[in-house]
């Protein structure tokens, strides 16, 4: 196939029709764009090395300013200096809280103690231990999985109603609060009850949107990941919710507040992470990347709610295992090498509001 000639150009899958993008994406189940996918594997060949000189001072630095943030929000007498370093520390914690979407890419050896340095700092801290995250969405990345209804990370949420977009972000502000119910009290009861455990593990031991996904029991390494994990963030939420009978109840609420605003920018950049037209249909590779957004530069401000490479979800989709620090350069080549108007740039777009507006018109034609 010509790249410049390909069936969805950037132009075009702005203009046309919920019809016309149907039409267009049905040509990708059965011909992949070949030039793109082999431009893609030869001008990166010498990318693809994951250094730890850039992940764990990212890391260490994002925890370490979001947490000054909370204490300092907790003790300041100053309502406007406390509101200010609540919302630095969302965005730093929300930075450190991605590097999940790292550890689930990145070879076992590749960074030696670094799962297990994020989860104590970061993970269980945050009630979001890696578990929740590992071996659930590789399956997002499965060739004939992505968009399906196998897919736990999949919605066709541009297919669905208008009430459904404000709904699927503003649920995220009860993600706090669920996650303490969750190990807090839901783990320690499914000790005594192992169906309870059972159903919690089925349905509320995935970072999934898919209301229909139902995860299988863990294996072999990851099942020892599980327990020591689970019992971890299981006593810190316990800690928690028994805080305030020891510092009253402001430092939990703020606590909450602070973690509610990042669950919802993480859930506003999942919004616009993909296109979300499939309706179920299994997809070529091409048209997975089409269906998931790159906002690549000059704009900066992706980087704040994209961070740690989310900013290039498309080009993920094409090199899962690429490390986030080697996606710039990697989009940089491939522009450079296809250009303007080609199946890459297809995958470009401008920014969230653009993003969000396209979404929405397209459930107000439903």
């Amino acid at each position: 196939m010509n790249i410049q000639q390909s069936p969805i150009s950037a132009p075009e899958a702005v203009q046309t029709s919920p019809q016309s993008r149907k039409a267009q994406r049905a040509d990708f189940q059965t011909e992949d764009d070949k030039d793109m996918l082999r431009a893609a594997r030869d001008l990166t060949k010498d990318l693809g090395e994951a250094k730890p000189g850039i992940y764990w001072p990212d890391m260490l630095i994002s925890a370490g300013i979001g947490y000054a943030g909370i204490a300092t929000a907790i003790v300041s007498a100053n309502v406007a200096v406390a509101v200010f370093a609540g919302v630095i520390a969302s965005l730093a914690l929300y930075r450190a809280l991605m590097f999940i979407h790292e550890l689930t890419h990145i070879k076992s050896d590749a960074l030696p103690g670094f799962r297990l340095g994020w989860n104590v700092l970061v993970g269980i801290p945050m009630l979001t231990p890696s578990f929740m995250y590992e071996g659930v969405h590789v399956i997002h990345h499965k060739r004939t999985q992505y968009g399906t209804i196998e897919d736990p990370e999949y919605l066709p949420l541009a297919l669905m109603k208008p009430w459904s977009l404000p709904a699927f972000v503003l649920v995220a502000l009860l993600a706090p609060l669920a996650l303490i119910v969750r190990f807090g009290i839901l783990v320690p009861l499914g000790l005594i009850f192992p169906p309870l455990r059972n159903f919690v593990w089925q349905r509320f031991s995935s970072l999934s949107i898919n209301p229909d996904f139902r995860r299988k029991p863990p294996t072999d390494t990851l099942a020892s990941r599980v327990r020591w994990q689970e019992a971890g963030a299981s006593v810190w939420a316990i800690a928690v919710l028994l805080s305030p009978l020891v510092l009253d109840w402001r430092p939990l609420l703020i606590a909450l507040a602070i973690f509610s605003v990042t669950a919802v920018l993480n859930q506003l950049r999942t919004l616009v992470a993909h296109l979300w037209e499939n309706e179920g249909d299994p997809m070529t590779v091409t048209a997975q990347f089409l269906d998931s957004v790159n906002v690549p530069p000059p704009g900066p401000v992706a980087e704040i709610w994209a961070p740690v490479g989310l900013r290039y979800h498309a080009l993920h989709h094409l090199m899962p295992s690429m490390p986030y620090h080697d996606l710039p350069e990697a989009h940089r080549r491939l522009k450079r090498e296809l250009g303007d108007n080609s199946t890459y740039d297809g995958a470009n777009h401008a920014g969230m509001f653009p993003l969000v507006s396209r979404i929405a018109r397209s459930t107000m034609m439903r």
